[in-house]
């Protein structure tokens, strides 16, 4: 984890790298325990780490705003992947 002054605003924010959010994440996910005793338990704002839960659920990554690509629904190739493997 690394602090730093953000947008030269002088507010202080906490920087935590993608090996930290998704362990954060995954003690929330698979222990069960409240996301308020996590955060406190690591040291970081529950708000923090309630903004973390969510994006990894939909994106798979607590660290992106991007949904990660998944296989297609029910494991069936969609058109255009299909046509995407055959033209390799």
């Amino acid at each position: 984890m690394t602090g730093g002054t953000v947008g030269g605003h002088g507010i202080q924010e906490a920087l935590y790298d993608a090996e930290f959010r998704e362990g954060a994440v995954r003690i929330v996910t698979e222990t069960g325990k409240p996301i308020p005793e996590v955060a406190e338990d690591l040291g970081i704002h529950p708000g923090t780490l309630r903004s973390w839960v969510p994006r990894a659920r939909h994106n798979g990554s607590p660290s992106s705003d991007r949904p990660v690509a998944g296989p297609s629904p029910g494991g069936r190739l969609r058109e255009s992947e299909r046509a995407g493997l055959e033209r390799r």
